[in-house]
């Protein structure tokens, strides 16, 4: 008598990151309408201070509450790195990232813009990015292999080549300041050679606008994941790229990031550089 053995394989399973993206768009312009409510009647003597211009309102904690319980529900096994402490991060091989309001200052002051961000990593590799910039009600998106997208229609990143051609978006130290003459040189050396800088408060827009050609960089210091992870997902589906100041791929923990078109990239990135590490 013959004996065969059946061998079962399991397949690894397969993340329709697609359609995860469609509802986190979902979830996003639900927390932004949310947002957008509280803002009508907002007073500021609900503003908590963390650090030195560094804030904080219910509004934050309630809406990072409202995304977290979704996501949860949407994806139970995942993990969370938030900025309000909400949920924490244990590790998981699938962790959001999520800002519920990026620009709270913007926010604050009823000045645009503000932001819903939320991404979403893989191990160490960001795999979909949602951005909602509430004041202009615009959806920015993509998740790993697909186009990027603003309100249902492709983007693209600018074609400019040159410092000469470019529109560069920065972030503003702010806390306790301390040695900023790098930043007064890179700031210098910008006004007086591109077409000009731009500080919008909002770091997931400002890589969601690269993204969109209407920057063609971005450079900040002093961030956190939730500022960078979705926008920066946003880009480089959107053809742009970004790194640390020195070129490397740890941006997302590493607290500072370059990003701008892959055709400016390079000249881009090599002046940071120059004038940050040396």
């Amino acid at each position: 008598m013959q004996y065969t053995q059946n061998i079962i394989t399991f397949e690894p399973k397969i993340m329709d990151l697609e359609k995860i993206c469609q509802k986190v768009i979902t979830i996003a312009k639900t927390t932004g309408t949310f947002i957008a409510g509280e803002r009508v009647n907002f007073d500021l003597s609900s503003v908590e201070l963390k650090g030195k211009a560094n804030f904080v309102s219910y509004v934050d904690k309630k809406a990072e509450g409202m995304i977290v319980e979704q996501l949860r529900k949407l994806l139970p096994e995942s993990g969370f790195i938030t900025e309000e402490g909400t949920a924490s991060n244990s590790g998981e091989q699938y962790r959001w990232v999520i800002d519920p309001l990026d620009g709270t200052t913007n926010f604050i002051h009823g000045t645009p813009p503000y932001a819903v961000s939320i991404g979403l990593i893989e191990g160490e590799e960001i795999v979909l990015g949602v951005v909602y910039e509430i004041t202009r009600n615009e959806c920015f998106y993509a998740w790993k292999g697909s186009k990027a997208m603003l309100n249902g229609k492709e983007i693209h990143v600018s074609e400019a080549s040159t410092t000469g051609e470019a529109l560069i978006a920065t972030g503003f130290p702010y806390g306790e300041i301390k040695n900023t003459d790098k930043f007064i040189e890179s700031i210098n050396f910008f006004m007086a050679n591109s077409h000009g800088i731009r500080r919008m408060g909002s770091a997931a827009t400002d890589l969601s606008y690269v993204a969109a050609g209407r920057f063609e960089a971005f450079w900040e210091k002093g961030l956190s994941p939730w500022d960078v992870a979705a926008g920066a997902l946003i880009l480089q589906q959107a053809g742009g790229k970004a790194t640390d100041f020195r070129g490397k791929s740890n941006f997302l923990f590493s607290g500072e990031i370059v990003a701008a078109n892959s055709h400016y990239f390079s000249e881009f990135q090599t002046i940071i550089e120059n004038i940050y590490c040396r």
